[in-house]
């Protein structure tokens, strides 16, 4: 089995509005503090009326392909994690083929774990260029979702969107080690039954499992190894975001079962995790693109051979913990342009425009 495959290319794009949770708390009538000390939320990304999970994922594939050696017709699958579908038959990676024009020998398919189906896609293309079933040919994979809640919804302050695309090729921007540390327990922490227009949650059960899948994960990475010297030869340590403080619960859970101090903890959770959830205070909780936005703020600017971690996480649930090491053009991180374009560009909607967009008059508030 040969090795070398892994991410050749990255795009990104995010949607043209955003709404900051203050805005959001005024509208609700709740201290702002809840929100951003409380949850660690910034803004919430949103789409326009001409906006959607296939659009953003079109934005995100175009911009990873135009900065690859290859060429469309060098594509050989394209596989799409998402809990935004549109149709309970067809897969979302139809929509988006047909955007970009990518039709005959190509396995297309969508992959469906909540948050942990982008992660889910990334593997499968993986194993496929490890296995020599692709012949040469790439991978495209791409994570895209747009998170909304009910109104009112406690999950409402933490909502985002946006899609990350990855060619699977040459390791030009990051390796991906073929040993993994996968974890899952069937729950019912978060779901959307077919017919509902928004999801539920069990709040404190999510935040249990997702903590019991931190610590599982990364007990199986560390092994009989020394848990201090094993994570601090990391640069990095990126996370699927529900929210920032839920990220960070997690570490102090992981820390205190592995016997560290609060304080080597908190060092840790500084150090290794705080900056790669700079991205996602931005756009809110992208569901399958969530750990790969941090992925890719934490690659920018990194030294060829530099190591980092992903941990992914899917309600229902299901998680595993990549090993990632940079690649050459990690130091010059292209997909950078795609995410400054992106935030310079979007335009801020006040509470009002808010619920317009979301499909209630004005006076329901």
């Amino acid at each position: 089995m040969s090795t070398e495959a892994g991410i050749a290319s990255v795009g990104i794009q995010l949607p043209s509005l955003y709404l900051p949770v203050t805005e959001l708390a005024e509208l609700r009538n709740i201290d702002p503090n809840k929100f951003t000390k409380g949850l660690g939320c910034r803004d919430i990304a949103l789409c326009s009326a001409d906006e959607d999970a296939v659009s953003l994922a079109v934005g995100a594939a175009k911009r990873a392909l135009s900065r690859w050696n290859g060429s469309i017709e060098d594509i050989g699958l394209i596989a799409l994690g998402t809990e935004t579908a549109k149709d309970m038959s067809r897969p979302l990676s139809a929509w988006v083929a047909e955007k970009l024009g990518l039709s005959g020998a190509v396995r297309s398919y969508e992959v469906k774990h909540a948050c942990y189906g982008g992660t889910l896609a990334l593997r499968q293309a993986l194993e496929w260029k490890w296995s020599g079933a692709s012949a040469g040919k790439a991978a495209l994979v791409i994570a895209s979702d747009v998170a909304l809640y009910s109104l009112k919804d406690p999950g409402e302050p933490t909502q985002g969107a946006g899609a990350v695309a990855m060619i699977i090729d040459e390791p030009t921007v990051a390796a991906i080690s073929p040993v993994s540390f996968p974890y899952s327990n069937p729950a019912f922490d978060f779901w959307r039954p077919v017919g509902d227009s928004f999801p539920s949650v069990v709040g404190q059960l999510s935040l249990d499992c997702y903590k019991e899948a931190t610590e599982e994960c990364f007990r199986s990475l560390i092994g009989d190894r020394d848990s201090r010297e094993t994570l601090n030869s990391y640069r990095a340590m990126c996370f699927h975001v529900p929210f920032p403080k839920m990220v960070k619960k997690a570490v102090l859970h992981l820390g205190e079962t592995l016997g560290w101090s609060p304080e080597e903890t908190e060092e840790l959770y500084r150090s290794k995790v705080e900056d790669t959830l700079e991205w996602n205070q931005l756009t809110g909780n992208a569901y399958t693109a969530s750990l790969w936005i941090s992925v890719a703020r934490a690659l920018v600017g990194l030294r060829e051979g530099t190591p980092i971690t992903a941990f992914s996480y899917g309600s229902g649930y299901g998680a595993e913990l990549l090993q990632i090491t940079a690649g050459p053009a990690a130091a010059s991180a292209a997909w950078l342009a795609d995410v400054e374009a992106d935030l310079s560009a979007r335009e801020s909607v006040d509470m009002w425009e808010y619920e317009t967009l979301r499909g209630h008059a004005r006076a329901s508030a």
